[in-house]
């Protein structure tokens, strides 16, 4: 290919050569007679001849390169080759686009996109790129890119990341001609601006800034120098705004804002421009935005603003904090110092406008967060501060949200910086705020706990907003001098004795008295205490321990998790674990659940977790129609069983309580038994679920094996007998009905000890016939996986490790074994296994096993030679005197050759695509064309060049050629 490289250039500098020649010729020939000077004709006569002659010699050369070596292994069974093939054709079209650049060549190109590697998709892509970056070769892609289009917007969804990016950034060079891409071609390309793959969307999010942002109207020219409402950003904010609701994403803003951040930053840093559509009146005959509009203008804003100040992609979209170069350090000090100037003085009265809109604020009181704060000194703002801390007092006083609460509370953290000379202002501020709460609180608590007196709903209501913002400012400040922990355990106790308590208020004062008791630790911790302090705080948390056990049994499903929750977090928290570091003096803290706590927590589990989804109510209209409500239910339930396995791999409580929670996969199997029969797929996605689940179990157990060791043991034990409990009833020549449940067994064989792996080992072989060795179908599997965990690593000698089996065939390596004997070396046990649940009785009883017998590899059979029309890709026969690469076997379809292996694999041709809805048409079938000569162009000023030929694309010739995916 490189020859052939080579050799196009030789042919491009001979064709300019000729084409001066041919110049010159026409230049002295149109002279007068008496000025013509013959033998100069003669010369630039002959010269030309010379130059024909070597173009005719290089044609010859390079279409016996095409012919014999580009048509043949531009789809070689080696990927290489063909990423190479495809990308010489591409310099050769942008090198010598006169002689190459037509719909002949491009249609290798065309077709190589539907290539199984996505290394060979990719130099498609790019040899493309570098042609659609020209925009004089646009009138020669026209029909290519009429033809190609659709291949090339699927593949912006390829499975391979690479290749989608350079499939949207070729999008957005086909962008330059008008009306190529339709809406819906458009469209498939915008909704990757929310991909979880940051170079994906960076891609998209300039396909859509080019699509929509980029161009201005003539109108604008005169306007450029207009700032706020009136700049030109104003309509192109509104665009994004309109694009952001039509997503119906809106909880991805921060998403969009980042993939369209590379190459929109002037766009998405116009803060002047959004503050003033949110404050300024519209112009004459211009329309306001809407509530909705302006809810999705501040959470825009807001992301803008918050990836300004931290410089960093939004979760899941990076690996975390990148060190920023000089430059990007100052340019994030300068947007800081732009945000705090304009928003410092804006902030006050956009609040104002939209006080009583709880999603609205709870944005707009992040803001601070973002604040350089000492240019609240600096640049003389103090009264804007005033103003900011009067409507942030007002919002606390309208409003019981708790998100918008907890904004509140983490606004007036940010501003309580001591190093700022603000602080003192801020502080006096948020203390009288919390000094009228906590009283409020105080005198509402004791009418509303008045004996013989039942409390309305009024009280009720007073108690619980006054609860609820009390609650969401002790989340981030320590309100420990206000002594909150006798009011909420009052109302706790109060709550335990009479059982009428509302449930809102229970889980609020539960939180609450949390926080008291960690701001408690931490101050403990932090400074140096009494032993007093020690005393009050290990009983508070004794007593608070005792309260949140009575609610575990309270009847409602919000309390009793509530309660779960905050125990589990208390009992983590103030286990042995809280020595660590050198604290010894907080082991009066430390607190372990006795056994009836322990049941009672996993009975929660068992109660609460392990059910059916379509039994769990946690919707407000008590449905679980809702999708968006099943989903929520499920991470709630994944988070209960989350903070009770933290227990048990730190061992606050029983390891044994992991067998209980084990037990639950083998109901999991069980239900899915029933619901797909015994015969299920082992790779469908329900299997595939519970073997995964069981894998991240396996991972809580940590790398202490001693600690676990019982626990694991009782667990491969329960695991055996389950998966040989129900016999077939077809009888023993065919696997047991939960066999299968072994597959997810071996998941936790790596926590065994070494010494237990042969112990349990001898206990399978306890459920285990002769038979059962010496089968190998698919089926028994399972089986065999988990044999093969349990010996690896281990030293018993009985069985050799068989390895190479896959769901997929029966395809076996063969291997040498030594031959079988009558008699099976029993492993000796260790004096740790006796205390196991296998004795040696138990040993003695178990069938003898002999060896595995010799494996021998799948008869292969003999090929017979294909015929031309069989052959790979049915167009050229096997021709080894041109040194044409064999066959590869496994890439034949049965249907047209004989396979020399019982797996068949896919051919070189292969959907691709992350969301294909079927399968596309194997491009090897009808293949059978004839390769064009090549045929460089003549001269360029004779008048007698021929114009482009449709070839290939003009429909007879597609019916001869028949080509699957060239529509007719």
């Amino acid at each position: 290919m490189k020859l052939m490289t080579a050799l196009v250039n030789v042919a491009l500098n001979l064709s300019i050569n000729m084409d001066n020649t041919q110049r010159q010729y026409e230049a002295e020939r149109n002279k007068i007679i008496g000025k013509r000077a013959n033998d100069r004709l003669e010369l630039l006569l002959q010269k030309r001849k010379e130059l024909q002659e070597n173009q005719d010699e290089i044609e010859n050369m390079m279409n016996a390169i095409f012919k014999g070596v580009f048509v043949h292994r531009y789809r070689d069974a080696i990927a290489e080759i063909r990423a190479i093939c495809i990308e010489e054709i591409g310099i050769w079209m942008k090198m010598y686009s006169d002689a190459f650049l037509n719909d002949s060549y491009l249609k290798y190109v065309g077709w190589t996109m539907h290539d199984k590697q996505g290394e060979v998709r990719l130099k498609c892509l790019t040899a493309l790129q570098g042609l659609y970056y020209n925009k004089e070769l646009n009138s020669k892609l026209e029909l290519f890119t009429s033809r190609f289009k659709d291949r090339i917007v699927s593949m912006t969804l390829d499975k391979e990341y690479d290749v989608a990016v350079q499939a949207i950034k070729l999008l957005t060079l086909v962008l330059h001609s008008e009306e190529v891409l339709t809406a819906e071609d458009c469209e498939n390309v915008y909704h990757l601006v929310y991909s979880a793959h940051r170079p994906v969307a960076v891609a998209a999010g300039e396909f859509l800034y080019k699509k929509l942002f980029s161009r201005r109207d003539p109108e604008d020219d005169g306007i450029l120098k207009r700032r706020g409402r009136q700049s030109p950003n104003a309509n192109l904010v509104k665009t994004l705004v309109f694009f952001f609701l039509e997503s119906e994403l809106h909880e991805h803003a921060a998403y969009l804002v980042d993939s369209m951040w590379d190459c929109a930053t002037d766009l998405l840093k116009d803060w002047e421009c959004m503050n003033s559509l949110l404050l300024e009146e519209p112009l004459n005959g211009e329309e306001p935005l809407t509530d909705r509009q302006e809810s999705a203008l501040i959470e825009i804003m807001l992301c803008t603003i918050r990836q300004a100040a931290e410089c960093h992609p939004p979760v899941g979209r990076g690996t975390g904090k990148r060190v920023l170069t000089a430059k990007e350090k100052k340019t994030q000090l300068d947007d800081r110092t732009k945000i705090t100037e304009l928003f410092a003085v804006a902030l006050p009265q956009l609040l104002a406008k939209y006080s009583v809109d709880a999603e609205k604020v709870t944005n707009l009181l992040q803001l601070p967060q973002y604040f350089d704060l000492e240019i609240y000194t600096t640049g003389r703002l103090e009264k804007h501060l005033d103003a900011l801390l009067r409507q942030i007092r007002d919002i606390v006083e309208k409003h019981t949200d708790i998100d918008v609460l907890e904004a509140c509370s983490k606004t007036y953290h940010a501003l309580c910086n001591e190093e700022f000379t603000i602080f003192n202002r801020v502080d006096i501020a948020r203390s009288q705020l919390i000094d009228e709460l906590a009283d409020k609180f105080n005198r509402l608590l004791e009418d509303f706990l008045q004996e013989g007196e039942e409390p309305d709903e009024d009280d009720a209501y007073q108690v619980l907003s006054t609860l609820k913002r009390i609650t969401a400012f002790h989340n981030a400040h320590d309100l420990s001098r206000w002594d909150l922990f006798g009011c909420n355990y009052k109302l706790l106790k109060t709550g335990i004795e009479n059982g009428d308590m509302p449930e809102q208020i229970v889980i609020h004062a539960l939180q609450c008295t949390h926080y008291v008791i960690l701001w408690q630790l931490a101050k403990i911790t932090e400074s140096s205490s009494t032993k007093e302090d020690l005393l009050r705080l290990k009983k508070q948390m004794r007593v608070f321990c005792q309260i949140c056990q009575h609610y575990l049994t309270n009847v409602n499903t919000a309390v009793k998790e509530q309660a779960f929750t905050i125990l589990c977090d208390v009992l983590m928290i103030f286990s042995h674990q809280i020595m660590t570091g050198g604290r010894d003096m907080l082991e009066p803290l430390v607190y372990t659940p006795d056994s009836s706590l322990q049941s009672e927590l996993l009975s929660f589990i068992l109660d609460h977790v392990f059910i059916d989804q379509d039994d769990d109510n946690n919707s407000a209209d008590g449905q679980q129609d809702d999708e968006a409500s099943k989903i929520e239910a499920l991470h709630k339930r994944r988070n209960l069983l989350a903070a009770f396995c933290k227990l048990i791999v730190y061992t606050v409580v029983e390891m044994n309580t992991a067998a209980d929670i084990f037990k639950q996969y083998m109901k999991l199997f069980n239900e899915m038994i029933q619901e797909n029969g015994y015969n299920f797929d082992r790779s469908s996605p329900t299997f595939s679920g519970i073997k995964e689940l069981a894998r991240r179990f396996a991972l809580t157990f940590g790398l202490d094996q001693l600690k676990t060791r019982e626990a694991i043991a009782m667990l491969h034990k329960d695991g055996i007998e389950f998966a040989f409990k129900e016999p077939n009833p077809q009888g023993e020549s065919h696997p047991p009905l939960n066999l299968a449940f072994l597959d997810i067994l071996s998941e936790f064989s790596s926590k065994l000890l070494r010494q237990d792996k042969r112990t349990v080992y001898v206990y399978l072989e306890k459920f285990m016939t002769f038979q059962m060795s010496l089968r190998r179908e698919d089926v028994w599997l399972p089986l065999m996986s988990y044999r093969n965990s349990l010996l690896a690593g281990g030293d018993d000698d009985t069985m050799s490790v068989i390895s190479g089996i896959s769901s997929r065939g029966s395809t076996v390596r063969n291997k040498k074994t030594k031959p079988a004997t009558g008699k099976r070396k029993v492993p000796e046990e260790s004096s740790s296994s006796d205390s196991m649940w296998l004795n040696r009785e138990q040993t003695m009883h178990t069938p003898v096993m002999m060896q595995t017998p010799q494996l021998t590899s799948t008869i292969m059979r003999e090929p017979k030679r294909l015929r031309p029309e069989e052959s790979y890709m049915g167009v050229y026969p096997m021709q080894p005197e041109h040194h044409q690469a064999p066959l590869d076997y496994k890439y034949v379809d049965d249907r047209r050759g004989t396979s020399l292996m019982e797996d068949d694999e896919e051919p070189i041709v292969e959907d691709v695509m992350m969301s294909s809805e079927g399968r596309i048409e194997d491009l090897n079938e009808g293949m059978d064309f004839d390769t064009m000569d090549i045929d460089l162009p003549p001269s360029k000023n004779r008048r007698e060049r021929t114009e482009l030929k449709p070839d290939f694309f003009d429909p007879a010739s597609i019916m001869d050629e028949s080509l699957p995916f060239f529509p007719t």
